[in-house]
């Protein structure tokens, strides 16, 4: 399937592994030309030249801290200034600790505000008048799991990531008008660096994933490309009319209704 991204300016934050290089590496195979952006301008510059050698699309890398504000503005502006325009936005930034309720004091909220609710609002308000200007645009959110079904521990996660399905669910009624979507992909148990690294606490790694793999109906923990898969489709001119929806991609793990 033709997704008709050849060409377009897609924005993927936390980038440089995991999900979010997953997502980027997509997007370039489809032809869009991507900017990968995270903290560690080492891993990132690495990354760029591993997707654009993979797929023989032009990748560039900004640095940028999704919790500072200036940042955001300093990435969103230069993207602006070399390609002058900005079609697909990514929001995508690494999951706040895990801990019981009671053991986070307020710098603990505002670090889990300002990196996983307050960094979407940013960007997307920003990236909103060139996707207005061009008469499209799609916004994606990576979020988590623990919006449909209660996961222990993650109330700082939890808490930030059914912020952003309200706003997204808001955003999508405002910008649609524009014929710009706002969707949320939520991921179950997806074989990153930082489940392996939760997995092998103590334990055999192979034997961990085994376990976590016992209560999901597909019997295996799934691949960040298969997430990719869903983000890359979201982003695409056929997805045109999906918006203010959120997406599981968990391999039936979720038995929720709603």
């Amino acid at each position: 399937m033709n997704l008709h991204l050849t060409n377009k300016i897609a924005i993927v934050l936390a980038a440089s592994k995991g999900l979010g290089k997953a997502i980027a590496t997509s997007l370039s195979n489809e032809g869009a030309k991507v900017i990968i952006a995270s903290r560690s301008a080492d891993e990132l510059n690495k990354t760029a030249v591993e997707i654009s050698d993979q797929t023989g699309n032009e990748v560039t890398a900004i640095t940028v801290d999704v919790s500072d504000k200036e940042s955001i503005q300093d990435l969103i502006q230069q993207v602006s200034d070399k390609f002058g325009q900005i079609d697909i936005l990514v929001n995508n930034a690494g999951g706040p600790p895990f801990n019981k309720f009671e053991n986070f004091d307020d710098e603990a909220w505002q670090k889990a505000f300002d990196l996983n609710l307050m960094s979407v609002a940013r960007t997307s308000r920003l990236v909103l008048p060139h996707m207005k200007k061009t008469g499209s645009g799609r916004i994606i959110n990576i979020i988590s799991g623990s919006v449909k079904a209660v996961l222990g521990n993650s109330v700082l996660s939890t808490s930030m990531r059914m912020g952003v399905v309200g706003m997204a669910k808001l955003m999508a009624d405002e910008f649609g008008p524009y014929n710009i979507t706002v969707n949320n992909v939520a991921p179950g148990m997806i074989l990153t660096d930082r489940l392996k690294h939760t997995i092998s606490q103590g334990i055999d790694p192979e034997e961990g994933l085994k376990e976590k793999a016992k209560n999901i109906p597909m019997g295996r923990i799934g691949k960040p490309e298969e997430l990719a898969a869903v983000v890359a489709f979201l982003a695409s001119e056929q997805a045109s009319y999906v918006s203010g929806t959120t997406i599981q991609v968990d391999g039936g793990a979720n038995r929720s209704i709603f």
